[in-house]
């Protein structure tokens, strides 16, 4: 932990200005704002709903994010389209320490971080089917449209340098397309990313950041036993950070790259890894991304 008080003030807000970047580099890796999420457009049968748990961490030179996640996911009828709701719950540890302006500054903190809730809802070629009409649907193209919002319940403490809650919004639309292509599924989707002002930063301060615009690319395919294994690759450019109205960081433009795969324990139960890695980052923030989980299917008729 990182108390402002032994700090003097003017020295606080360069280390604070530093420090802010890097762990909003690590912190969106895991949560919505700039994973590498397959599937988002896919048809399911309404009714079934997915229980997960699992570990997540992002790692740089200097900092690492550890996350333990649970996430709830229903699927229901939107309008004669499939859709699908998610709520994840993420609880966080930061740690590390780097040399800034020649002082060693270290940090960590550990807690829960904002909640998110996840949308997506198929406008095209994803009916929404039970467990038994779904036998006979085979995927052509589909098309749909996402929204994410992060809450700012997370641990918190404006006395902090670094918090694994934010204390602010993030919304993010989306949409996207899904092929499939005999075993495979080719799918393309892009997104805004809007933050609300932190204003109770380092004792009232006000903390900005401008959207981020991503888009993604996956390319999946499906093995007979219902497993899959996808290769992911992201980008996203925007974010510039300001303090006080004054700039503290440039604008982001990263390539990411990684891969994603579930395998089947029963028809109830499956485990699911994932790792990615920074291509190219133009403010050297990139990451190592690791995660593992286990996802429990129930309901619709299972």
């Amino acid at each position: 932990m990182i108390n402002l008080s032994s700090i003097p003030r003017s020295r606080a807000f360069v280390i604070g200005a530093c420090l802010f970047f890097i762990a909003f580099t690590l912190v969106p890796a895991l949560s919505h704002s700039q994973e590498i999420e397959a599937r988002t457009y896919s048809n399911t049968p309404i009714g079934i709903n997915f229980l997960s748990a699992g570990v997540v961490q992002a790692k740089t030179n200097n900092y690492s994010l550890t996350s333990e996640v649970m996430s709830l996911t229903h699927i229901f009828d939107a309008g004669g389209q499939s859709g699908k709701l998610t709520l994840v719950l993420p609880y966080a540890q930061f740690s590390g320490s780097k040399i800034i302006g020649g002082r060693t500054v270290n940090a960590s903190t550990e807690g829960l971080s904002d909640p998110l809730i996840k949308a997506a809802i198929n406008l095209y070629g994803a009916p929404a089917l039970t467990l038994d009409q779904f036998q006979d649907y085979q995927q052509d193209l589909i098309a749909g449209v996402s929204l994410a919002a992060s809450v700012p319940w997370g641990k918190y403490d404006d006395n902090q340098l670094i918090n694994v809650g934010a204390n602010r919004w993030f919304i993010q639309p989306g949409l996207g397309v899904s092929k499939a292509l005999g075993p495979w599924r080719f799918e393309l989707a892009g997104a805004g990313i809007f933050y609300t002002s932190n204003t109770d930063y380092m004792g009232g301060n006000s903390l900005s950041q401008n959207p981020v615009y991503s888009t993604q690319t996956h390319g999946i395919y499906y093995f007979q036993n219902t497993a899959w294994i996808s290769v992911d690759a992201t980008y996203f450019i925007g974010g510039q950070s300001y303090l006080n109205g004054n700039p503290i960081s440039g604008s982001q433009e990263n390539w990411r790259f990684g891969t994603t795969m579930s395998y089947p324990v029963n028809k109830h139960n499956s485990i699911r890894l994932s790792a990615s890695t920074g291509a190219y980052s133009r403010t050297n923030n990139s990451y190592d991304l690791y995660g593992i989980s286990w996802q429990y299917r129930f309901g619709g008729g299972l």
